[in-house]
């Protein structure tokens, strides 16, 4: 059984790349399996935005409020979430060095990143961004020093897209994308996607005590059952 969205393991190191690794990033879909989605409603999704920090408990009650109030504008939120969580992937895939080997942009390959579908992905992130700014106000911070703000979430139906979109803007404007990295496929791993903060930027695993140790127990019992094979 699937892990519930609160038990999943962060390790994008960035809320939008623990976004992306709210589906699952195997491999495709086979005879109509499709991969698991843990935002899978409404709820999901507030749990999880209020987890990773985005939206606050009083911000998530206030969103909760709305949307069963307008269940077409939850399902629009859900809706957007999922898009630029797509929109996203597309653009790092395009963007940062292939984890399984050669270029993401590699046509055919496991980490096959298409520029043409991710310039299309940059534009939908800034359309949704210019409507995430046109909700935002501007806020006065009276701290030392004092610093006027941005706030995005400013209607509670679009509270949770606006804080998303905003997260994406901060990784994809601030991050170094050549840290960014995918849990290698071909290996055995998991496909999702993190920054890689090592400080020789070696790190290949989404986590070592998940795919990383699976793979090296796999491996370990494959020479096992070789070296036996030839003592026969």
């Amino acid at each position: 059984m699937p892990l519930d969205v609160c038990q999943l393991p962060l390790v994008g190191g960035h809320p939008a790349l623990d976004l992306v690794n709210t589906l699952e990033r195997g491999a495709p879909p086979v005879d109509g399996y499709q991969p698991h989605d843990f935002l899978s409603d409404t709820s999901a999704l507030l749990r999880w935005t209020t987890r990773v920090g985005l939206v606050s408990d009083a911000e998530a009650d206030r969103v909760g409020r709305a949307w069963r109030d307008d269940p077409g504008a939850a399902h629009a939120g859900l809706t957007a979430v999922r898009n630029i969580r797509e929109e996203l992937h597309l653009v790092l895939l395009a963007s940062i060095p292939d984890a399984d080997g050669g270029a993401a942009g590699a046509q055919g390959g496991p980490g096959w990143g298409d520029p043409i579908a991710a310039g299309a992905a940059l534009v939908g992130l800034q359309e949704r961004w210019s409507g995430a700014a046109a909700r935002a106000t501007l806020v006065l911070d009276r701290g030392d020093p004092p610093e006027v703000r941005l706030a995005y979430g400013s209607v509670p139906t679009m509270l949770v897209a606006d804080r998303i979109v905003e997260s994406v803007l901060d990784v994809l404007l601030t991050s170094d994308l050549t840290r960014v990295r995918r849990c290698p496929l071909a290996e055995g791993g998991c496909g999702w996607l993190f920054l890689d903060q090592s400080r020789n930027g070696s790190r290949r695993w989404c986590r070592m005590a998940d795919c990383g140790s699976a793979v090296k127990s796999r491996r370990l019992t494959e020479r096992r059952r070789a070296a036996r094979a030839v003592t026969r």
